[in-house]
């Protein structure tokens, strides 16, 4: 594609002047996108991609559209009358301690905290639980102090099982690379040691070093945040060694976009390789390193791990995650024949799936974990979307359940060394808060309860059923203050934000959120629409919106703005919709095939190309869900007539008020997606409510962002939603 880049740079200048004031009722004047010839054909169609040349996220020419678009959603959000009251209210909520569960790894316990308003959490130490009760804790790791913005995010740390060594895992401005450094733990210095360019890896230690799994170094400078990522490898560190000397351990030549990492247990007696991205679910290997006996030898040099793996679980349609061992008996959370999961158990000697046993057999509800303890499994279930706990025998009795407070998410804190128990649980109203839990008497004491600026008895959270377009029953959840509903039944409905995912068989439960709370506050009924294609109940659940089923994603999503209109609780001149990544994709989908729903629309980070995804990054990695426009002509077809992208009307439909948002170092749904779409919405002729989109620098798709971007990006959301449905921003205080 040609192009003036001199006359282009100074027309974005020059349309952006015309513009220093706008009024809530005036229509924005967007920046002029050149439009170029390019195109690309499938199976004998010709698509235009006028805006292709925004792909290049790091030429010129896109770096003038990126600030000129920044400047005026700015001077758009700058003239909302309580922005930066909304903004300072968020900050005070937020600013309250913030505590992970305690975890106990060679006898030391280690939990992460944050004071308020730090942008990364600190991992403290302390020499046993009743020091941490007492506050007699030392800081071991302060991610703060790795750059001066906050932008360098700790995403992992892994102790070696000698208690010597602690790695940790890093990223910069939220890019899904990843950097690994090891700490003496006695000393509390670091080592020379530096992995780079790791990426979805684990740490797994293995006597004198570790492995982690990586990629090639980019060879082009400023690509790296772009291209495809292909043949990801396993490798061997060393501790005092470079990593140009570590060992290429394992990987697969013939299949360059899947995904491998390896796990030892504690005991080092074995490895597990896993490798996906092919299907829904991953393949599962195991090098047996003592002949499926008891480990007889204290130490295996690593040149000796010549070994060739035994495939145990070959078919990648299922999962398998290997979640315990216990001498050469290893534990399997599985989908395998079993689409609501269960828990198997194989042994070395016979590892083959076809040798393993139930444990805790599938179930009516989806079990999605087991921690192990001395003695007892705890299962955590999900039902209708929120967690439920039991602790069964290591042989699979069931023995009771586990108590929690209400509707809402549960995570166990627990290892085969220890008797002490935690584990933290959040809601809506309900900031995570960490239990201490007795196994012996089915007891919970509060260990650690925050502080927050609210008060959770002036809310209410409720659990609907509503049917689809197909008949299907789907479950929300509505969280609102008890006066909200009632006032506004007799006037048109309550203001009303409406989540969504749908994809990837992911869960979206019940979890507290400082940010959404000012909009509680003032009236705001907030909504989480457990739709298709995730896993609230199970692989059939994900499965019936994936590929060929995917409108059925959308039909949830419609079908629940619907319900809350009919039932009185909004109406769609209140109701807004939100979503990142692919819901995202679910919200500019539901945007074009029903703008007369919505009156705001905010697709987060989103996959809004669906003929072009797989050839970013990891977008290839999708395809188990989408499918691609490769893969046959009935496939590109299906997927053209949602792609958000290439179905924005433009007969003068009136479209919601919308703002995209997106990251600089998004590397995981590359910001060309939401620089297309906003492009292509600015041009379109879809009314004059404002189509804007705000490009965050120095962060990616969400993971690890710094707690004051956060702030500033949700006030920014938030005030535009506020706005653009009519609310009253009252600033309210308990």
């Amino acid at each position: 594609m040609q192009k003036n880049l001199i006359i282009l740079l100074a027309t974005i200048f020059m349309s952006g002047c015309n513009n220093l004031k706008m009024a809530k009722n005036e229509p924005v004047i967007y920046p002029v996108t050149e439009k170029g010839n390019e195109f690309h054909v499938y199976f004998g169609d010709t698509i235009a991609e006028p805006y292709s040349w925004l792909e290049n996220d790091t030429s010129a020419a896109t770096v003038a559209w990126v600030e000129e678009e920044n400047a005026v959603t700015q001077r758009y959000l700058s003239q909302i009358p309580f922005r930066e009251k909304l903004k300072q209210r968020m900050t005070d909520l937020t600013n309250y301690e913030k505590f992970g569960a305690p975890f106990i790894k060679n006898e030391k316990c280690y939990f992460f905290k944050n004071d308020g308003l730090q942008n990364q959490s600190v991992l403290y130490v302390a020499d046993n639980i009743d020091d941490i009760k007492a506050g007699r804790v030392q800081p071991l790791l302060d991610p703060n102090t790795l750059s001066d913005d906050g932008t360098v995010a700790l995403k992992s740390v892994d102790f070696s099982n000698d208690g010597k060594y602690m790695s940790y895992t890093i990223s910069r401005s939220g890019s899904d690379w990843e950097e690994i450094y090891v700490m003496d733990l006695a000393t509390k210095t670091m080592l020379s040691d530096k992995i780079e360019w790791a990426k979805f890896s684990s740490v797994s230690w293995f006597q004198n070093g570790f492995f982690y799994s990586a990629y090639d170094a980019p060879t082009a400078k400023g690509t790296e945040f772009s291209n495809v990522n292909e043949y990801h490898k396993v490798y061997y560190h060393k501790i005092g060694t470079e990593q140009k000397e570590d060992k290429l351990f394992y990987s697969n030549p013939k299949y360059p976009k899947r995904f491998y990492h390896a796990t030892a247990p504690d005991e080092e007696n074995a490895l597990f390789v896993y490798e996906s991205g092919a299907n829904n679910g991953n393949r599962l290997f195991v090098f047996d390193f003592y002949g499926g006996v008891p480990k007889t030898s204290s130490y295996l040099d690593i040149k000796l791990l010549k070994l060739q793996p035994t495939e145990i679980a070959p078919d990648d349609n299922f999962e398998y995650n290997v979640v315990e061992m216990i001498g050469n008996k290893f534990y399997v959370l599985t989908n395998y024949n079993a689409p609501k999961y269960r828990l198997m158990a194989g042994t070395l000697d016979k590892p083959e799936i076809k040798n393993w046993v139930d444990v805790i057999p599938e179930s009516e509800n989806v079990l999605v974990r087991a921690d192990f303890t001395s003695g007892n499994i705890i299962a955590t279930y999900d039902k209708d979307a929120a967690n439920h706990a039991f602790v069964y025998s290591l042989d699979g009795k069931k023995e009771y359940e586990i108590a929690l407070p209400t509707f809402g998410s549960a995570g166990f804190s627990t290892s085969l060394k220890t008797s002490h128990i935690f584990y933290s649980f959040t809601s809506f109203t309900f900031p995570n808060t960490v239990f201490k839990f007795d196994i012996n008497n089915n007891t919970s004491e509060v260990f650690i309860q925050p502080k927050v600026k609210i008060n959770a008895d002036e809310y209410v959270t409720e659990q609907k059923f509503y049917t689809s377009k197909d008949g299907t029953k789907v479950p929300m959840f509505l969280v609102y203050r008890k006066d909200a509903v009632n006032r506004a039944s007799t006037n048109g409905g309550a203001p009303t934000l409406l989540y969504g995912y749908g994809g990837f068989n992911i869960t979206y439960r019940p979890t507290f959120s400082p940010y959404r709370i000012p909009f509680l506050e003032n009236g705001g009924v907030y909504v989480i629409a457990n739709i298709r294609g995730g896993g609230e109940y199970g692989e059939e659940w994900h499965i019936a919106g994936t590929k060929m089923q995917k409108q059925n994603v959308f039909d949830d999503f419609i079908a629940a703005a619907e319900f809350l209109i009919s039932e009185k609780y909004t109406s769609s001149e209140k109701l807004g919709i939100i979503g990142g990544s692919n819901g995202g994709l679910l919200v500019g989908a539901c945007v074009n095939q029903r703008p007369d729903l919505f009156k705001v629309a905010i697709p987060e980070v989103g996959v809004m190309d669906m003929l072009r995804y797989h050839l970013f990054t990891i977008g290839w990695n999708w395809a188990s869900d989408y499918g691609t426009s490769d893969d046959s002509r009935e496939m590109y077809e299906y997927l053209k007539a949602y792609s958000p992208l290439h179905n924005i009307s433009n007969n003068g439909t009136p479209y919601p008020a919308i703002l995209v948002t997106t990251a600089d170092h998004d590397d995981r749904v590359v910001p060309a997606h939401s620089f297309k779409y906003a492009a292509a919405l600015q041009a379109a002729n879809t009314g004059d409510a404002p189509k804007l989109i705000r490009i965050d620098t120095k962060a990616g798709h969400g993971g690890g962002k710094p707690i004051s971007k956060i702030i500033e990006e949700q006030a920014d959301i938030y005030s535009f939603i506020i706005w653009n449905l009519g609310m009253k921003y009252n600033n309210i205080y308990f």
